[in-house]
């Protein structure tokens, strides 16, 4: 284990904070509220302490797997627990356990609140608390690869365990080539999308919010009534087909630029995503037709909980609790589905559903001809077995978790809807869930110990499992030369 490269790498991620903190300080200071001390003296802080780790770069840079997956986990949990302090000691969560969950809720692109009157907290506040979305929904150390060189060459290794999906591939030979091209994108679709929401009326302070939660597939809202507070058509939409874009595989972006259109139809992931969002839309708003009596507002609604539901996002333009049975089942089932791989959504990833079900498709055809040979093929490649064998394994370890943290959460003594929902949320990183912790509730209510679970599912969701999992393996701190993951 290369620990000095492990310090100079979090190193960077502080001084990366620092400067990310100096935005949200500077729309404190722009609107004279009493929140720009805390974020400044907290991106000084983030910023001495980086420079301490990385005073002198150590001889050894080169860094293998699982030196990758324990720096991903941990840059993650030192920038959450660095990113919590504005909150905490600007007294607008006065625990700092609420002020990590808010944070890691953030940083994870979950938008899962603990906060009750969200329309008390201060402008810098509310700021940094959307940015934690963009910057969690690319990632940052993709971020830090795009603009610094880390690893001696090896930096896939820290891409592959942040980037989430069963297969992460380079769109060119070179990584940090990849990641600048990733984040150039990314940039690029968020002005666009802060600009429309100008088109429609919307703040500047309110569209560069909600930007973020939309691009990070976050979701945190700067209202008590989410997105339902503009009450505008126009907002619902943009905003909508701005969350089912960002859960798009960003490869396709990458294609489309280069004029390959004929391999962004024959993108297998894409069909099905879309087609799930389209197929949940129409019965939905099949279901709760009664409800808003025209099938024009009907489609608006159902259209905008569906993607923000399978993207992840979290966003309300209405109190899904109140929803008929069937369409409240089918935004659980969403949940758990979640976006394409290499999008900026969470949850299981299209991908992984569509591999599970051809695995399940050809054991089947086995069964019936035992002597014939079947390739498994996933956007017209065949696939490797450890991939299939990988994506099981996956979900396997999300199921084990969901039920662990489903029977820790119940002590609180919850009902069921709002037990297993919060689980669900979480982990699968799309924040309001049902019942206590519907789209108009909150988690200020959970026990320490929940919140605690909560937070661990987020990271879990967010880093795909195995990357945490990585730091209570013990032989992964023993350094030999002769074991290299």
């Amino acid at each position: 284990m290369n620990y000095a490269m492990i310090a100079y790498i979090l190193g960077t991620i502080l001084k990366t904070e620092a400067v990310l903190l100096c935005l949200p300080a500077g729309v404190a200071l722009a609107y004279g509220e009493g929140d720009f001390l805390p974020l400044a003296l907290t991106a000084l802080g983030a910023g001495i302490g980086g420079l301490a780790l990385t005073f002198r770069k150590p001889g050894n840079t080169v860094i293998y797997a699982r030196e990758g997956f324990v720096v991903t986990s941990l840059s993650w949990i030192v920038m959450s627990l660095v990113g919590a302090v504005p909150f905490y000691a600007a007294g607008q969560i006065p625990s700092y356990l609420d002020a990590v969950f808010e944070t890691v809720s953030g940083f994870t692109t979950t938008g899962a609140s603990i906060l009750t009157d969200v329309e008390a907290m201060t402008h810098g506040l509310l700021f940094w608390r959307s940015f934690t979305h963009w910057v969690g929904g690319m990632g940052v150390l993709v971020f830090l690869l795009a603009i610094v060189p880390l690893a001696g060459g090896r930096n896939v290794h820290i891409m592959r365990a942040e980037s989430p999906g069963p297969v992460v591939g380079k769109l060119v030979p070179r990584v940090r080539d990849t990641a600048l091209i990733l984040y150039g994108i990314y940039i690029a679709m968020t002005l666009f999308l802060i600009l429309f929401l100008l088109m429609g009326g919307m703040p500047l302070y309110d569209s560069a919010v909600h930007a973020f939660g939309t691009a990070g597939t976050g979701g945190f809202g700067i209202w008590g009534d989410s997105i339902a507070h503009y009450d505008s058509a126009y907002i619902d939409v943009v905003l909508g087909v701005g969350m089912v874009l960002f859960g798009v595989n960003f490869n396709i972006y990458y294609l489309l630029l280069m004029g390959k259109f004929t391999s962004i139809w024959k993108s297998e992931e894409l069909r099905w995503y879309l087609g799930i969002i389209t197929g949940s839309t129409l019965l939905i708003a099949w279901n709760t037709l009664p409800q808003w009596g025209s099938w024009l507002r009907s489609l608006r609604f159902a259209f905008f909980q569906v993607g923000s539901v399978i993207t992840t996002t979290g966003f309300a333009t209405a109190d899904f609790n109140l929803w008929p049975e069937l369409s409240r089942m089918l935004l659980m089932v969403l949940m758990l589905v979640g976006a394409c791989a290499g999008s900026t959504g969470g949850g299981m990833k299209v991908s992984r559903l569509i591999i599970m079900m051809k695995s399940a498709k050809r054991e089947i055809s086995r069964m019936l001809h035992p002597r014939s040979v079947y390739t498994l093929k996933f956007e017209g490649k065949p696939l490797e077995n450890q991939t299939i064998y990988n994506t099981f394994s996956y979900f396997f370890i999300l199921v084990g978790f969901i039920i662990l943290s489903t029977l820790l959460v119940s002590l609180d003594n919850m009902d069921f809807d709002s037990t297993f929902s919060a689980v669900m949320a979480c982990i699968n990183n799309i924040g309001p869930g049902l019942g206590v912790v519907g789209p108009m509730g909150s988690y200020a209510t959970l026990s320490g110990l929940s919140k605690l679970v909560l937070i661990l599912d987020m990271l879990l969701g967010r880093l795909e499992i195995f990357p945490m999992m990585m730091l209570f393996a013990p032989n992964i701190w023993v350094t030999k030369r002769t074991q290299r993951i």
